[in-house]
């Protein structure tokens, strides 16, 4: 198995391990970790969908951390 597909997998499993959290303040913050791997993954394969993506989920997750903050 290719290097980069380790990555891959280590941040599908933060992505779907978020979804087991019953915090909506962790599950955003794994959610956020998982997503920051999966843009490193996207640029480590030139893949600009996957980076797109994440970036897109990254930021909602920053605005409604930002938001239970309050």
């Amino acid at each position: 198995m290719p290097s980069i597909d380790i990555l891959g997998y280590i941040a599908t499993a933060f992505v779907a391990g978020s979804f087991l959290l019953s915090s909506m303040l962790h599950l955003r913050i794994v959610n956020s970790i998982g997503a920051m791997l999966y843009i490193v993954y996207g640029v480590l394969i030139a893949s600009t969908p996957v980076i797109l993506l994440n970036v897109f989920i990254t930021a909602v997750n920053v605005y409604q951390i930002v938001k239970l903050k309050r």
